[in-house]
């Protein structure tokens, strides 16, 4: 039947086995047009192909509401092969109540790198009568699209599965959805590739060929699923690239599959040259007409297939479970997927709660990132950041702490923290993760993940607990890192190995560690004590004086620490709000207030530093200088060792050439004393208590023999950026010479977004504000353009 004029419903009645979720049927979708080209219908009802509503998007077409409209828009996204993504509303100016939407592509807009601005969307606007009607369309992409039928369902617009179970039953399928489509009118009930994979020598079977001009398929699927089989075995990836269509009927006539680093639209693409393409013949098959089997990279080893949806990759299985998997599957090592058969202490009722809210938390920000741990199809460990904690990790990832202080009693969920140290001092998160369990594997996996998100940042120090596990992790992902042991778990053990000692032991062993000058000193009296209580054969004193470097403060000092005071518990980020007792119910809430909590502290010490003045007490020049570049807190702590500095007399006690060496002492205290070096030559300095390599600032001592050579301001790479109330822009200027132009674009675009999100904040309090900000940004753009 043709229908080129009027109103028409059409409904899409989707079998259990070809709907969208690939589980129950979905209820029927409604689409009036008004009106539609022409529309093939079955006279039972049902619309032709596969039950895939056929109709194009078209000027005029009708709904009954705008998510009507948006399903309809991601049925045929799905069939022609891109996503969509929800974009602007429009508001009526009479009542505030939405007049208008826009569906997009979604590589619309270029926030990521994975857009290209795409133009592709339509516009659904509300009549009188609360119909929704198309009154703006735009068909053409700038993007290669995927194979038609490629299952991809719109992005972000659906809720995922209540229950955890539909993703592990995707992932153990036997078989993935792959390119499922019609060819000239048939269908292909179960959208299963029919090509059985030849198996590789070694098991008796018969090798797979080498891909060859000529080499023929009876259907793209199968010549896709071949090309997969080939490169795993060669030791590569492959996707979908172009498709070709008539200029007569618009049916696809040929499609390229490449290798997936062919581009440079991600920083792991290296422009790779491999392809193979196929053309459709007359009879039907598809034949092999172009072919590039030469890379430029390094292949991977050849890989076995371990499960059989391993073929499929990581792009499928999310595809089949509606996007709602941004995560590594196991560790896809060069296509092999890792087995890890490990007990996990994580409730499987809060994977489908997290998700749901990362996909919330996605809409909103770009740059939000989560990645879940899966073994054998069961969801493992979760991480997951947002786009302020990635961007805060560019400024102040130099020193981490991972708090996994759930540890120190019975927990309901083993949440922990990766926790860095702002210009104010405050703590800021730097990343969120449940642990499956404490095994190296685990942490390892954590550890990659965190690195992987936070676009590569290597921290010099990291603050952690002593367990092997996380010893051998760090060892392995981080190793030009000094791990500090976390003071929690040193004391717990010590109160458990101590409790049978003499008190006399307790106290020496107090005073060895925490009074000792030099390295000498400390082993000399180590050894002492150990001799003397004859506790030689002690086991855990042993492993301990191993380990010294990691936990001893003598050892500690010279390691970069940003200040965060040696012995003493680190605070949780969350407080008690949120920690290994919060049920799940309350999970997310309290992390939500307990995270806007802590940013707000952080924008109002922002405010203080750039809007308000310290007080200088000595009106030197070196003071001011201090008083004009650091935050509030930082100057402070400068300003406190500037006065401390009149209370020392320094005594030079050696000199050669432009070398000279201090003796600096507390009046009164001859106790109180450190050597300071200085040279003339680039105007470098040191002092015995390496205060500034821990904290990267001044000591009294330094400050003591500066005044006795009358230098009056501090030299440039003695004054930190990270301490700076501009610590922002300066980290990322300094950022251009050691990060690739990728990772500077990162950085960039955060900067940018957090210091309009502030604009914003701050224009929406009142109109007047709203006004003036307003007028700022619009004065801003003119110059930027």
């Amino acid at each position: 039947m043709e229908i080129d004029s009027g109103s028409t419903q059409f409904t899409d009645f989707r079998s259990s086995d070809t709907n969208l979720n690939g589980g129950e049927c979905m209820n029927p979708m409604v689409v009036n047009a008004f009106p539609v080209g022409i529309v093939h219908v079955i006279n039972s009802g049902n619309v032709e192909s596969e039950g895939d509503l056929r109709m194009e998007p078209s000027v005029g077409l009708e709904f009954n509401s705008s998510d009507e409209a948006r399903d309809f828009y991601g049925l045929y996204a799905m069939r022609v092969g891109f996503k969509i993504r929800t974009g602007q509303l429009y508001r009526s100016r009479r009542d505030g109540s939405v007049s208008s939407r826009r569906f997009v592509c979604s590589k619309e807009g270029f926030q990521l790198n994975s857009r290209t601005g795409c133009p592709a969307f339509i516009r659904v606007q509300r009549r009188d009568s609360g119909k929704w009607v198309i009154d703006q369309i735009q068909k053409d992409h700038n993007h290669e699209l995927g194979l038609e039928g490629e299952n991809n369902s719109p992005v972000l617009q659906q809720k995922p599965p209540v229950a955890p179970k539909s993703l592990v039953e995707v992932l153990r399928r036997p078989k993935v959805k792959l390119l499922g489509q019609i060819e000239n009118g048939g269908s292909s009930p179960s959208g299963i590739i029919n090509f059985k994979r030849q198996k590789r020598g070694g098991d008796g079977r018969q090798p797979l060929p080498e891909p060859y001009t000529g080499l023929e398929f009876n259907t793209a699927n199968e010549a896709y699923e071949y090309y997969q089989s080939y490169a795993e075995s060669v030791g590569f990836r492959v996707r979908i690239g172009q498709l070709f269509r008539s200029k007569n009927d618009g049916s696809i006539t040929s499609r390229r599959f490449v290798c997936s680093k062919e581009g440079f639209q991600h920083p792991s693409r290296v422009g790779c040259g491999a392809f193979m393409r196929i053309k459709k013949k007359d009879s039907g098959s598809w034949m092999v007409d172009r072919l590039n089997k030469d890379h430029n990279h390094d292949l991977g080893e050849q890989t076995v297939y371990v499960n059989k949806f391993s073929t499929a990759s990581k792009k499928f299985i999310e595809e089949e479970t509606n996007g709602m998997v941004s995560m590594d599957l196991g560790e896809m090592n060069t296509g092999k997927l890792i087995k890890r058969s490990r007990e996990s202490k994580i409730g499987t009722d809060w994977y489908p709660v997290l998700l749901e809210y990362f996909q919330t938390r996605q809409a909103e920000d770009t740059g939000f990132f989560y990645s879940v741990e899966v073994d054998n199809g069961s969801c493992r460990s979760v991480f997951w950041a947002d786009g302020r904690s990635r961007y805060s990790c560019s400024q102040f990832g130099d020193v981490v702490i991972l708090d996994t202080s759930y540890r120190k009693s019975n927990y309901v969920v083993p949440f922990a923290t990766f926790v860095g140290v702002n210009h104010h001092k405050q703590p800021v998160l730097l990343g969120s993760a449940l642990i499956a369990n404490e095994s190296k594997e685990c942490f390892t996996w954590l550890f990659q993940t965190w690195f992987k998100a936070m676009s590569c940042c290597r921290p010099k120090s990291i603050i952690a607990d002593q367990d092997m596990a996380i010893q051998q992790a760090i060892t392995e992902v981080f190793p030009r890192a000094h791990h500090r042991f976390s003071s929690w778990q040193i004391r717990a053990k010590e109160r458990e190995n101590l409790r049978s000692m003499p008190i006399e032991f307790r106290y020496e062993y107090e005073k060895c560690i925490y009074e000792s000058q030099t390295t000498v000193e400390f082993n000399t009296t180590w050894n002492s004590l150990v001799n003397k209580y004859n506790l030689k054969g002690n086991a855990w004193l042993q492993q301990m004086y191993d380990k010294r470097e990691s936990w001893v403060p003598l050892y500690l000092r010279g390691k970069f620490f940003a200040g965060i005071p040696i012995g003493e518990t680190v605070e949780s980020f969350f407080g008690t709000q949120v920690n290994g007792q919060t049920p799940l119910r309350e999970f997310i809430p309290r992390y939500e207030q307990g995270l806007e909590q802590c940013r707000e502290d952080e924008r109002k010490e922002d405010f203080n530093s750039f809007n308000l003045q310290s007080f200088s007490q000595t009106k030197e020049a070196i003071e001011e200088q201090c008083r004009r570049l650091y935050t509030f807190t930082i100057f402070k702590i400068f300003q406190d060792e500037l006065l401390q500095s009149y209370s020392y007399i320094g005594i030079k006690t050696y000199e050669e050439g432009t070398i000279c060496r201090y003796l600096v002492r507390r009046s009164g205290n001859e106790n109180d004393k450190h050597a300071v070096t200085f040279s003339a030559v680039n105007l470098s300095v040191n002092c015995s208590c390496q205060m500034f390599e821990f904290e990267g600032v001044l000591c009294r001592h330094v400050l003591k023999v500066f005044k006795l050579l009358n230098i009056r301001e501090l030299p440039s790479q003695y004054i930190l950026p990270r301490w700076l109330r501009n610590a922002e822009y300066r980290i990322l200027c300094g950022a251009e010479s050691r990060v690739s132009s990728q990772e500077l674009k990162t950085f960039m675009t955060w900067s940018l977004r957090e210091t309009a999100c502030k604009y914003v904040e701050c224009g929406t309090t009142s109109v007047e504000k709203y006004k003036l900000a307003y007028e700022i940004m619009r004065e801003g753009g003119k110059r930027l353009y």
